[in-house]
Protein backbone atom coordinates (compact mmCIF):
# COMPACT_ATOMS: atom_id res chain seq x y z
CA UNK A 1 0.00 0.00 0.00
CA UNK A 2 1.04 3.25 -1.18
CA UNK A 3 2.22 5.13 2.00
CA UNK A 4 4.26 8.47 3.20
CA UNK A 5 6.06 9.06 6.93
CA UNK A 6 5.30 11.60 9.09
CA UNK A 7 7.53 12.87 11.90
CA UNK A 8 6.41 15.87 14.45
CA UNK A 9 9.30 16.81 16.60
CA UNK A 10 8.51 18.02 19.92
CA UNK A 11 10.22 19.50 23.10
CA UNK A 12 9.33 16.26 25.43
CA UNK A 13 7.91 13.84 22.44
CA UNK A 14 7.86 12.82 18.86
CA UNK A 15 4.77 11.83 17.25
CA UNK A 16 4.77 9.74 14.19
CA UNK A 17 2.74 7.74 11.75
CA UNK A 18 2.51 5.76 8.57
CA UNK A 19 -0.27 7.59 6.11
CA UNK A 20 -1.90 7.10 3.24
CA UNK A 21 -3.14 9.10 -0.06
CA UNK A 22 -5.88 11.00 0.88
CA UNK A 23 -8.03 10.17 -1.68
CA UNK A 24 -10.45 12.85 -3.75
CA UNK A 25 -12.56 15.29 -2.07
CA UNK A 26 -16.19 15.09 -2.50
CA UNK A 27 -17.35 18.34 -4.79
CA UNK A 28 -17.29 21.44 -2.52
CA UNK A 29 -16.16 19.38 0.35
CA UNK A 30 -13.71 19.24 2.71
CA UNK A 31 -11.03 16.88 0.99
CA UNK A 32 -10.85 13.91 3.27
CA UNK A 33 -8.08 13.32 6.42
CA UNK A 34 -5.02 11.09 4.81
CA UNK A 35 -6.04 7.23 6.57
CA UNK A 36 -3.33 6.50 9.05
CA UNK A 37 -2.14 2.68 8.75
CA UNK A 38 0.08 2.91 11.30
CA UNK A 39 1.37 5.61 14.31
CA UNK A 40 3.82 5.62 17.03
CA UNK A 41 5.32 8.13 19.60
CA UNK A 42 8.34 7.95 21.87
CA UNK A 43 10.28 10.51 23.76
CA UNK A 44 12.46 13.24 22.16
CA UNK A 45 15.43 12.54 24.35
CA UNK A 46 16.26 16.60 24.57
CA UNK A 47 18.32 15.22 28.07
CA UNK A 48 21.25 13.45 26.60
CA UNK A 49 21.84 16.29 23.75
CA UNK A 50 21.05 18.11 20.70
CA UNK A 51 23.29 14.61 18.68
CA UNK A 52 21.21 11.82 20.03
CA UNK A 53 18.10 13.74 18.94
CA UNK A 54 19.00 13.96 15.68
CA UNK A 55 20.11 10.05 16.65
CA UNK A 56 17.09 9.42 17.58
CA UNK A 57 14.78 11.14 15.13
CA UNK A 58 17.12 8.66 12.18
CA UNK A 59 16.85 5.62 14.35
CA UNK A 60 12.78 6.24 14.69
CA UNK A 61 11.93 6.71 10.89
CA UNK A 62 14.19 4.09 9.74
CA UNK A 63 11.96 1.48 12.11
CA UNK A 64 8.77 3.00 10.34
CA UNK A 65 9.98 2.33 7.06
CA UNK A 66 10.63 -1.00 8.29
CA UNK A 67 7.29 -1.50 9.69
CA UNK A 68 5.88 0.07 6.07
CA UNK A 69 8.07 -3.12 4.70
CA UNK A 70 6.92 -6.00 6.79
CA UNK A 71 2.77 -4.86 7.15
CA UNK A 72 2.07 -2.63 4.47
CA UNK A 73 4.19 -5.09 1.79
CA UNK A 74 6.63 -1.63 0.65
CA UNK A 75 8.48 0.79 2.23
CA UNK A 76 7.37 4.38 2.36
CA UNK A 77 8.10 6.38 -0.72
CA UNK A 78 8.66 9.94 0.85
CA UNK A 79 8.79 11.79 4.56
CA UNK A 80 7.49 14.53 5.94
CA UNK A 81 9.62 15.68 8.92
CA UNK A 82 8.41 19.14 11.08
CA UNK A 83 10.30 20.73 14.37
CA UNK A 84 10.51 23.34 16.22
CA UNK A 85 12.58 26.68 16.04
CA UNK A 86 13.54 28.42 13.22
CA UNK A 87 13.81 26.25 10.26
CA UNK A 88 14.95 27.11 6.42
CA UNK A 89 12.73 24.81 4.45
CA UNK A 90 14.13 25.99 0.89
CA UNK A 91 17.67 24.53 2.22
CA UNK A 92 16.21 21.61 4.43
CA UNK A 93 18.05 22.99 6.92
CA UNK A 94 16.79 23.36 11.20
CA UNK A 95 18.49 26.73 12.07
CA UNK A 96 17.85 26.74 15.70
CA UNK A 97 15.51 25.65 18.61
CA UNK A 98 16.35 26.39 21.50
CA UNK A 99 14.52 23.67 23.45
CA UNK A 100 16.36 20.89 21.68
CA UNK A 101 19.75 22.32 21.56
CA UNK A 102 20.67 22.55 18.05
CA UNK A 103 21.99 24.76 15.27
CA UNK A 104 22.04 24.52 11.18
CA UNK A 105 21.23 20.77 11.18
CA UNK A 106 20.77 19.43 8.09
CA UNK A 107 18.11 17.57 8.74
CA UNK A 108 16.61 16.93 5.09
CA UNK A 109 19.44 15.56 3.66
CA UNK A 110 20.33 13.09 6.95
CA UNK A 111 16.89 11.96 6.84
CA UNK A 112 16.94 11.66 3.04
CA UNK A 113 19.59 9.60 2.66
CA UNK A 114 19.25 7.91 6.00
CA UNK A 115 15.74 6.46 4.45
CA UNK A 116 16.92 6.96 0.52
CA UNK A 117 13.80 8.74 -0.52
CA UNK A 118 12.72 12.87 -0.56
CA UNK A 119 12.35 14.69 2.28
CA UNK A 120 10.11 17.68 3.05
CA UNK A 121 11.31 19.65 6.31
CA UNK A 122 9.05 22.22 8.21
CA UNK A 123 8.50 24.45 10.70
CA UNK A 124 6.27 22.59 13.04
CA UNK A 125 3.41 25.33 13.38
CA UNK A 126 3.27 25.97 9.98
CA UNK A 127 3.28 22.58 9.19
CA UNK A 128 0.01 22.20 11.46
CA UNK A 129 -1.00 25.11 9.90
CA UNK A 130 -0.97 23.40 6.63
CA UNK A 131 -3.07 20.94 7.81
CA UNK A 132 -5.49 22.95 9.85
CA UNK A 133 -5.80 24.79 6.40
CA UNK A 134 -5.92 21.85 4.28
CA UNK A 135 -8.27 19.37 5.90
CA UNK A 136 -9.34 20.93 9.14
CA UNK A 137 -10.97 24.62 10.40
CA UNK A 138 -9.23 26.58 7.63
CA UNK A 139 -10.70 24.88 4.53
CA UNK A 140 -11.90 26.88 2.02
CA UNK A 141 -10.68 29.91 3.05
CA UNK A 142 -8.31 32.04 1.01
CA UNK A 143 -6.85 33.61 3.72
CA UNK A 144 -6.54 32.18 7.65
CA UNK A 145 -4.35 32.96 10.61
CA UNK A 146 -3.65 29.90 13.06
CA UNK A 147 -2.59 30.82 16.17
CA UNK A 148 -1.49 27.76 18.69
CA UNK A 149 -1.46 28.62 22.73
CA UNK A 150 0.85 25.98 24.17
CA UNK A 151 3.79 26.33 25.94
CA UNK A 152 4.71 29.43 23.62
CA UNK A 153 2.65 31.09 20.77
CA UNK A 154 3.38 31.24 17.38
CA UNK A 155 1.42 31.18 14.25
CA UNK A 156 1.36 29.71 10.83
CA UNK A 157 -0.07 32.21 7.47
CA UNK A 158 -2.04 30.91 5.35
CA UNK A 159 -2.64 32.55 2.01
CA UNK A 160 -4.04 30.61 -1.20
CA UNK A 161 -3.40 27.10 -0.17
CA UNK A 162 0.27 27.27 0.99
CA UNK A 163 1.77 29.02 4.50
CA UNK A 164 4.09 31.95 4.34
CA UNK A 165 7.26 31.34 5.79
CA UNK A 166 9.03 34.23 5.24
CA UNK A 167 12.05 36.02 3.90
CA UNK A 168 14.36 33.98 6.74
CA UNK A 169 12.02 31.28 8.25
CA UNK A 170 10.08 32.97 10.94
CA UNK A 171 7.12 34.27 9.77
CA UNK A 172 4.35 34.25 12.28
CA UNK A 173 6.03 34.46 15.47
CA UNK A 174 2.85 36.36 17.03
CA UNK A 175 4.19 35.08 20.35
CA UNK A 176 7.04 38.20 20.08
CA UNK A 177 4.58 40.68 19.49
CA UNK A 178 4.92 43.36 22.45
CA UNK A 179 1.08 44.17 24.40
CA UNK A 180 3.15 45.12 26.96
CA UNK A 181 5.41 47.54 26.99
CA UNK A 182 7.86 47.26 28.75
CA UNK A 183 6.54 44.70 31.30
CA UNK A 184 7.38 41.14 31.61
CA UNK A 185 11.25 39.95 30.03
CA UNK A 186 11.08 37.24 27.47
CA UNK A 187 13.73 34.94 26.51
CA UNK A 188 13.63 36.53 23.07
CA UNK A 189 15.23 39.82 24.79
CA UNK A 190 11.97 41.78 24.56
CA UNK A 191 9.81 42.88 27.75
CA UNK A 192 6.08 42.46 27.23
CA UNK A 193 5.57 40.03 24.70
CA UNK A 194 1.86 38.03 24.13
CA UNK A 195 3.21 34.56 25.26
CA UNK A 196 4.35 35.96 28.80
CA UNK A 197 0.73 36.66 28.80
CA UNK A 198 -1.39 34.63 26.89
CA UNK A 199 0.09 31.12 26.76
CA UNK A 200 -0.74 27.97 28.47
CA UNK A 201 2.68 28.39 30.27
CA UNK A 202 1.83 31.58 31.48
CA UNK A 203 -1.56 31.03 32.57
CA UNK A 204 -0.46 28.44 34.70
CA UNK A 205 2.02 30.85 36.54
CA UNK A 206 -0.55 33.41 37.02
CA UNK A 207 -3.38 31.14 38.48
CA UNK A 208 -0.36 28.88 40.47
CA UNK A 209 0.47 32.20 42.24
CA UNK A 210 -2.94 33.49 42.70
CA UNK A 211 -4.34 30.24 44.08
CA UNK A 212 -1.33 29.30 46.27
CA UNK A 213 -1.45 25.35 44.49
CA UNK A 214 2.44 25.22 42.77
CA UNK A 215 1.10 22.53 40.61
CA UNK A 216 -2.09 24.37 39.34
CA UNK A 217 -2.13 24.92 35.77
CA UNK A 218 -4.27 26.66 32.70
CA UNK A 219 -6.53 23.48 32.92
CA UNK A 220 -7.34 24.35 36.45
CA UNK A 221 -7.63 27.92 36.20
CA UNK A 222 -10.63 27.31 33.23
CA UNK A 223 -12.64 25.13 35.22
CA UNK A 224 -12.40 27.34 38.02
CA UNK A 225 -13.59 30.13 36.00
CA UNK A 226 -16.43 28.31 34.83
CA UNK A 227 -17.15 27.37 38.41
CA UNK A 228 -17.73 31.33 38.78
CA UNK A 229 -14.00 31.68 40.90
CA UNK A 230 -13.26 35.81 40.56
CA UNK A 231 -9.61 35.30 41.30
CA UNK A 232 -9.49 33.27 38.15
CA UNK A 233 -11.88 35.17 36.26
CA UNK A 234 -9.56 37.91 36.71
CA UNK A 235 -6.81 35.78 35.55
CA UNK A 236 -8.21 34.58 32.45
CA UNK A 237 -9.72 38.11 31.60
CA UNK A 238 -6.09 39.56 32.11
CA UNK A 239 -4.71 36.35 29.01
CA UNK A 240 -7.51 37.28 27.05
CA UNK A 241 -6.81 41.00 26.35
CA UNK A 242 -3.27 40.29 26.19
CA UNK A 243 -4.36 38.07 23.33
CA UNK A 244 -7.02 40.53 21.66
CA UNK A 245 -4.66 42.88 21.50
CA UNK A 246 -1.81 40.80 19.72
CA UNK A 247 -4.24 38.63 17.34
CA UNK A 248 -5.54 42.50 16.41
CA UNK A 249 -2.42 43.81 15.59
CA UNK A 250 -2.08 40.70 13.12
CA UNK A 251 -5.34 41.03 11.61
CA UNK A 252 -4.68 44.60 11.21
CA UNK A 253 -1.60 43.75 9.34
CA UNK A 254 -2.56 40.07 7.36
CA UNK A 255 -6.39 40.64 7.33
CA UNK A 256 -7.52 36.67 7.88
CA UNK A 257 -10.65 35.35 6.84
CA UNK A 258 -10.84 32.83 9.29
CA UNK A 259 -8.43 32.90 12.75
CA UNK A 260 -7.71 29.39 13.97
CA UNK A 261 -7.47 29.54 17.57
CA UNK A 262 -5.10 25.88 18.80
CA UNK A 263 -3.47 24.52 21.38
CA UNK A 264 -4.02 23.56 25.58
CA UNK A 265 -6.04 26.67 26.26
CA UNK A 266 -8.02 26.24 23.14
CA UNK A 267 -9.33 23.22 24.99
CA UNK A 268 -11.40 25.41 27.55
CA UNK A 269 -14.21 25.70 24.43
CA UNK A 270 -16.21 28.47 25.13
CA UNK A 271 -15.12 29.57 28.46
CA UNK A 272 -12.07 31.25 25.80
CA UNK A 273 -13.79 31.51 22.84
CA UNK A 274 -16.85 33.37 23.60
CA UNK A 275 -14.43 36.09 25.87
CA UNK A 276 -12.14 36.31 22.78
CA UNK A 277 -14.52 36.86 20.45
CA UNK A 278 -16.01 40.06 22.61
CA UNK A 279 -12.74 41.34 23.12
CA UNK A 280 -11.42 41.02 19.79
CA UNK A 281 -15.26 42.82 18.59
CA UNK A 282 -14.20 45.84 20.53
CA UNK A 283 -10.87 46.30 19.92
CA UNK A 284 -11.37 46.43 16.38
CA UNK A 285 -12.42 49.94 14.69
CA UNK A 286 -12.24 49.86 10.36
CA UNK A 287 -10.78 46.03 10.37
CA UNK A 288 -13.14 43.46 9.30
CA UNK A 289 -13.52 40.96 11.68
CA UNK A 290 -12.41 37.06 10.77
CA UNK A 291 -14.68 34.14 11.89
CA UNK A 292 -12.75 33.18 15.06
CA UNK A 293 -12.76 28.93 15.39
CA UNK A 294 -11.36 26.54 17.34
CA UNK A 295 -8.53 24.02 15.41
CA UNK A 296 -10.03 20.91 14.40
CA UNK A 297 -7.39 18.40 14.37
CA UNK A 298 -5.68 18.90 18.22
CA UNK A 299 -2.53 17.49 18.59
CA UNK A 300 -2.46 15.24 15.51
CA UNK A 301 -1.57 18.63 12.61
CA UNK A 302 1.87 18.50 13.11
CA UNK A 303 2.21 14.75 11.88
CA UNK A 304 -0.70 15.05 9.37
CA UNK A 305 1.02 18.32 8.20
CA UNK A 306 4.00 16.44 7.63
CA UNK A 307 2.35 13.97 5.74
CA UNK A 308 0.78 16.52 3.48
CA UNK A 309 4.58 18.04 2.71
CA UNK A 310 5.36 14.55 1.98
CA UNK A 311 2.70 14.04 -0.39
CA UNK A 312 3.11 17.17 -1.89
CA UNK A 313 6.09 16.39 -2.86
CA UNK A 314 5.51 13.00 -4.82
CA UNK A 315 2.46 14.89 -6.39
CA UNK A 316 5.36 17.41 -7.43
CA UNK A 317 7.77 14.65 -8.67
CA UNK A 318 4.66 13.12 -10.98
CA UNK A 319 3.80 15.87 -12.13
CA UNK A 320 7.34 16.82 -13.78
CA UNK A 321 8.34 13.38 -14.84
CA UNK A 322 4.53 13.62 -16.92
CA UNK A 323 5.64 17.19 -17.99
CA UNK A 324 6.39 17.38 -22.20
Amino acid sequence: MRHVIALDVGGTGIKAALLGAAGTAPSGGTPPRPPVLHQARRATGREHGPEAVVDGILDFAAELRAYGVRHLGEPAEAAGLAVPGIVDEQRGVAAYAANLGWRDVPLRALLGARLGVPVALGHDVRTGGLAEGRIGAGHGADRFLFVPLGTGIAGAIGIGGRVEAGAHGSAGEIGHVVVRPGGAPCPCGQRGCLERYASAAAVSEAWAAVSGHPGADAADCAKAVATGDPKAAEVWQEAVDALADGLVTALTLLDPRVLIIGGGLAEAGETLFTPLRDAVRRRVTFQKPPSIVPAALGDTAGCLGAGLLAWDLLDHTDRTEVTP
